[in-house]
């Protein structure tokens, strides 16, 4: 027990971390420094945003970053590439929230006794609902990490992750470079 408490405090410290540094990124200009001098490299560009369009806090400027560099370059190739960075930011949030916090998820819901809820997890058309409900997070505008987490919470095996992944995240860039090249 005290173990899991340990780990719960880690990881909530490590994303509040995390947290802090993307504002102080994006409130410094430095996220977009970062991503401006990416796009000279243009599909290396296409990739770094790609990184940084997953998360919430970084989505904005990435969007922007992803838009521009399709204005003048592939969309099918700065939607593939950006695709493939998005791919390696999900799996970051993925690998961190099926590892460490679902556990922890599960030990505060047996810690408050809501047996009702914990039987819900166990549920064959919960381990089929959850991960389909958290592919179409990822796949709209809302932030990649709720989809993510539910995605962790029915222990998606990663083998099954990164094509859903990479696929909803190219879909989502090609339609900005769509959208990039037609109207601006």
């Amino acid at each position: 027990m005290k173990d899991s408490n340990g780990n719960l405090i880690k990881d909530l410290a490590i994303i509040a971390f995390s947290v802090l540094i993307a504002i102080l990124m994006v409130k410094t200009g430095a996220l977009k420094t970062l991503l401006v001098s990416s796009q000279e490299v243009k599909l290396i560009g296409s990739f770094v945003a790609g990184i940084f369009f997953v998360s919430i806090f970084s989505a904005a400027p990435a969007t922007v970053a992803l838009a521009e560099i399709a204005q003048s370059n592939s969309i099918f190739w700065s939607a593939f590439f950006g695709g493939m960075g998005a791919l390696v930011g999900d799996l970051i949030i993925f690998r961190f929230i099926k590892n460490r916090l679902t556990d922890d998820f599960l030990q505060l819901i047996r810690k408050t006794k809501s047996e009702r809820l914990a039987s819900l997890f166990r549920l064959r058309l919960f381990k089929w609902l959850i991960p389909f409900v958290g592919a179409l997070v990822v796949a709209s505008p809302l932030p990649d990490e709720l989809g993510l987490m539910m995605m962790g919470l029915s222990k998606m095996k990663t083998s099954l992750f990164m094509p859903i992944s990479f696929f909803l995240n190219f879909l989502g860039i090609l339609t900005i470079g769509l959208i990039a090249k037609n109207v601006f």
